[in-house]
């Protein structure tokens, strides 16, 4: 008879810093696989800490704890499979991300990780130390070789298992989302598979941990790159997977095929679940956001109530003199339409009394802009003193083009804890309302239906803080304004190659101007969902005092 092997997956999420509750439920996912007749249950990278860790686990104390309760779950893996499990070691000195194998009431072995990303969200060779290459280690029939997340991005560290003996690869991951992701991981995943001529499983964590959310996704590739399992992008999940022994080597059997959603709904999900764990790993149940009539606070409002659920969801209309009736009908609606609470609060009076307090001194000068940003912060203060005052967390409401060219106020409706659409352009903001008024899943915890009346989505956007006010008084239109940030941030072109595209050049350098003199109000803004590679945070820093411009 040939062997057999059974491998069972936790797609889990862990929480930063909670390392009792992260090992108690590492031990629970064990009593799953033992009750499954499984040979070993493989949890993801760092799952003893949470990931990213960034520089919390170079506390001495930290890591020193996270070590501990490896050595505490060690002795409790007894009669039953191996487990392995991300997590800290220090070694000789050197602090390494390592990936534990426990069985037998021990430490087994323990693997390091060789290679260190140190690009977009990731700075791990600030943190960790690179380990020399290593071989496989074995459970029960298996010589099981391990490459630690970035490791399987490189040939190396693959080639090196499959040459000293491995017969599968174990990749364990913590790797975020951002748009595309899916389909990188599976090219360079196949990649190794085709290098070695061994099966590959990739488990990757799932949860939100501040902007970045890790999507799950994992999979399993036979030798020529067939899929043979796939579980599902951004679900909890423990699957069993079962190899066996063939005369060509080990063969995973085929197993359930999830599919993997379309951008748009993977953005959409993506920002649900980074605002739930958000609010859930930083001690908060509810929230607040203003909500003025327009798109934006629409849709944040809709992610919200699908996070948490419509009764979690405090929505405040701040009427001034210039909010026009349409917008009070339109915030009523969405209201409605979520089941969430409204409250309207006027400024009027608040806004008369500021203007009254500053007349001498703005005496002889014309009203503008910061005529316009007193009621913007008059409106931040009141939210902030509902958010105090209840409890709840302030959400800000700013999409990426606003935020990339400074078209919002700072201590004003930049005010808030999150801010979910913050890498989220404007055109992407109407596309995704229409697909959420068309949709419906069963991880949304708002109602089914058209929840954003089509007129919210339709209107010419505006700020409404002077008479007749639009967004393109100030901005190109969205579909230009898009583009050419796209272009910038995105993709680092300069401006000669956006006026050989076809875009006016002194629109380009407009642009320009107002992406780089806007970067101290990000430099202060809440966090908020990643969902690209070039994010307002850890994948695009930039000096905030700073006098370069392109020339092009």
């Amino acid at each position: 008879m040939s062997r057999t092997f059974r491998l069972t997956l936790a797609q889990l999420n862990p929480t930063v810093g909670a390392i009792a509750a992260n090992a108690a439920r590492a031990f629970a996912a064990w009593e799953e696989g033992r009750r499954a007749g499984a040979e070993m249950v493989a949890l993801t990278e760092m799952f003893i800490t949470g990931y990213q860790t960034q520089d919390l686990v170079m506390k001495p104390a930290f890591a020193a704890h996270a070590m501990r309760a490896v050595e505490e779950l060690a002795a409790r893996i007894t009669d039953g499979p191996a487990l392995g499990i991300g997590g800290p070691c220090v070694k000789d000195g050197q602090l390494y991300n390592a990936y534990y194998i426990l069985q037998d009431g021990r430490i087994a072995a323990t693997v390091l990780k060789h290679e260190l990303p140190n690009n977009d969200v990731f700075d791990e060779k600030r943190v960790f130390a690179s380990a020399p290459l290593q071989g496989p280690y074995r459970v029960g029939p298996l010589r099981i070789g391990t490459p630690i997340c970035e490791d399987a991005w490189h040939s190396d560290v693959a080639e090196t298992l499959a040459e000293s003996g491995a017969e599968i690869l174990l990749v364990p991951n913590g790797s975020p989302y951002h748009r595309g992701k899916p389909a990188v991981r599976t090219n360079l995943m196949v990649a190794r598979v085709v290098e070695t001529g061994l099966p590959l499983i990739y488990l990757n964590m799932v949860g939100g941990q501040d902007d970045q959310i890790f999507d799950g996704a994992s999979f399993v590739l036979n030798p020529g790159g067939g899929l043979a399992v796939q579980l599902p992008q951004f679900d909890e999940v423990i699957a069993h997977v079962d190899f066996d022994e063939t005369p060509e080597g080990w063969r995973a059997r085929p197993g359930d095929l999830a599919l993997i959603p379309k951008v748009v709904e993977a953005d959409y999900r993506a920002m649900v679940e980074s605002l739930r764990d958000y609010l859930a790993k930083t001690g908060f149940s509810r929230v607040v956001l203003g909500l003025s009539g327009g798109v934006d606070s629409a849709l944040v409002a809709a992610i919200a109530a699908d996070a948490i659920g419509p009764a979690n969801v405090h929505c405040i209309m701040l009427p001034s003199r210039f909010t026009s009736p349409h917008s009070l009908e339109d915030a009523a609606a969405v209201a409605r339409a979520l089941g969430t609470r409204l409250d309207t609060v006027p400024i009027t009076e608040a806004q008369e009394a500021v203007g009254g307090a500053l007349a001498p001194l703005f005496e002889g000068t014309d009203p503008g802009i910061t005529e316009e940003n007193i009621q913007s912060r008059l409106r931040g203060v009141m939210l902030m003193a509902v958010s105090n005052k209840f409890g709840g967390m302030l959400l800000t409401t700013g999409n990426k083009s606003e935020v990339a060219v400074g078209y919002c106020t700072i201590y004003g409706d930049m005010n808030g804890g999150y801010n979910p659409l913050k890498d989220l352009y404007k055109t992407r903001v109407f596309a995704t309302c229409r697909w959420r008024n068309e949709n419906h899943r069963p991880w949304m915890k708002g109602p089914e239906g058209e929840v954003i009346p089509p007129r919210v989505i339709d209107k010419p956007p505006s700020a409404e803080l002077r008479e007749n006010q639009k967004d393109e008084d100030s901005l190109p239109p969205y579909p230009v304004l898009d583009a050419i940030l796209e272009g910038l941030v995105e993709r680092d072109c300069s401006v000669a190659d956006l006026v050989a595209e076809g875009f006016d050049r002194a629109t380009v350098k407009k642009v320009e101007h107002l992406l780089y003199i806007s970067e101290y109000k990000r430099f202060q803004s809440a966090p908020g969902t990643r969902l690209t590679k070039r994010a307002f945070w850890l994948d695009r820093r930039y000096p905030v005092a700073m006098r370069w411009r392109d020339e092009g």
